[in-house]
């Protein structure tokens, strides 16, 4: 019983893919792809939940395999919410689109059960193979509209770029076994400390980073984010731009401060570098952008940048400041992405910066929630987003690496250019067109967001409990 408590996220998630698909067969029409959405919705809300209902189990599953502690419970919340809200707002787009089928339900599944196996990997043979589940999952859905070049090109872009990323994460993988004689996190952990660091376990570190700095679309890896942003459909782009990222600097974190912990000097370097190329390829590589989704993919470039710089601090408040900034950032990607997919002329869906002109004027409410948003990425106090920053650069400050943290408000000085050039297209220029009424379920979503980053820090009954709960969650992993 103590396994199948420890297990239980995955295990809901293995069970249900099979029971949707075994559905699938009996429920016919035009009902069938709601069906399966609102019962993979169900899944994905108890998937996140199950862990503190039963009362946040911890302990190894499958010999070691797998760790369960307040650190995967927490990323597990994060993952299956997000998730959930991706397939609500999925449900407008497909059927406009004609491309609701129950398939995506399925593949949604298979990504949550991969990024699961991802934050509790304590093995490198289980941290590979919920990347890939992850990841095969993923390419599928970019190419999901299959008769959309974009979307085809996407698909096949992100999964020969996802490929090499894996063969150098498997490179990786195979050194860092080779040196150490394990696969298991704790024993790769006791050899480094007691042999020491040589020069094939930081070959091999740096080869998994480097496949990791892939999945997060940190730069010099980043070169297809901005081509499957744009390619993939809408409601998916939103999906890639919050889930797998946090799942992926899960991952990151538990590498680093788990079977790496005894080469913090090699991986510091290693990690503030990837921050600092980063901060800057997405800063101003948005500066030319003008389809929205482009700017929104060199943003996460940006963004992911950022949020390596409280992990180069190597410290328990630097891994609390990650996590306190991902969570801000996705719950912004959501929203954002929920308001993008509100941006419906009548001939069709408008992607470009410019089709927002007088947005003010003449729907005021989605220009206000769509400002909350880019000023809280900006980081303007009081909204959430400042505190993100503040929390991902303090720990840095703490740790001595000045240099990175002025570097880091360096580029979000650049970065507030083309948020600020967003915000100047909604309530200065002239009206270009005017959006169709958009499904109450997309408002919904937008204005939660965006009163989530204009609320939560001043309600002490939720901020209260969430600090308690990164606290713990931070903890787990030292």
């Amino acid at each position: 019983m103590e396994a199948v408590s420890l297990m239980a996220p995955e295990l809901l998630l293995a069970a249900q893919t099979l029971i949707v698909v075994v559905m699938s067969l009996f429920v016919k029409g035009e009902k069938q792809a709601d069906v399966m959405r609102w019962i993979a919705i169900a899944v994905l809300v108890a998937f996140a939940l199950i862990g503190f209902v039963l009362g946040r189990p911890q302990g190894t599953a499958f010999n070691g395999l797998l760790k369960v502690d307040d650190f995967g419970h927490y990323a597990k919340l994060i993952i299956g919410l997000t998730a959930a809200l991706a397939l609500v707002f999925t449900k407008s787009y497909f059927k406009a689109e004609k491309l609701d089928r129950f398939e995506f339900s399925v593949l949604m599944i298979y990504a949550v059960l991969g990024m699961s196996i991802m934050v509790s990997a304590n093995n490198l043979l289980a941290l590979y193979i919920g990347l890939e589940l992850q990841a095969l999952a993923l390419y599928i859905m970019a190419a999901f509209n299959r008769d959309s070049l974009r979307s085809s090109e996407a698909g096949l872009k992100y999964f020969v770029l996802g490929a090499l990323s894996s063969g150098l994460l498997l490179y990786g993988t195979s050194m860092i076994y080779g040196f150490t004689g394990h696969l298991d996190f704790a024993g790769i952990a006791s050899v480094i400390e007691t042999g020491g660091v040589n020069g094939g376990l930081v070959a091999g570190m740096v080869f998994m980073m480097c496949g990791l700095a892939f999945k997060i679309s940190a730069a010099p890896f980043h070169m297809w984010t901005p081509d499957v942003y744009e390619g993939s459909p809408t409601p998916i782009t939103g999906f890639f731009a919050s889930a797998p990222k946090f799942a992926a600097m899960a991952l990151i974190a538990r590498l680093l401060f788990g079977p790496l912990e005894g080469m913090f000097d090699q991986w510091q370097q290693i990690v503030a570098a990837l921050a600092l190329v980063s901060m800057y390829v997405g800063a101003i590589g948005a500066l030319s952008q003008r389809n929205i989704k482009r700017l929104m993919a060199y943003s996460s470039i940006a963004n992911m940048g950022y949020a390596l710089v409280p992990l180069a601090a190597g410290t328990v408040f630097g891994l609390k400041g990650m996590l306190i900034f991902m969570t801000i950032y996705v719950i912004s990607s959501i929203g954002i992405f929920a308001a993008i997919l509100q941006m419906r002329i009548r001939n069709g869906m408008v992607e470009q910066i410019s089709d927002l002109s007088g947005l003010s004027q003449t729907n005021r409410p989605m220009a206000l929630v769509l400002t909350v948003f880019f000023f809280s990425l900006m980081g303007i106090p009081p909204l959430l987003g400042f505190f993100g920053k503040l929390f991902a650069f303090w720990p840095a400050v703490e740790a001595g690496l000045w240099w990175l943290v002025v570097a880091a408000l360096v580029a979000s000085v650049i970065g507030a250019f083309y948020y600020l050039r967003v915000i100047k297209t909604m309530w200065f220029d002239e009206p270009a067109q005017d959006f169709v009424e958009s499904p109450r379920s997309l408002r919904w979503i937008t204005t939660g967001s965006a009163l989530t980053l204009l609320l939560l820090f001043a309600l002490p009954f939720i901020s209260i409990p969430a600090q308690s709960l990164l606290d713990s969650a931070a903890a787990a992993l030292f």
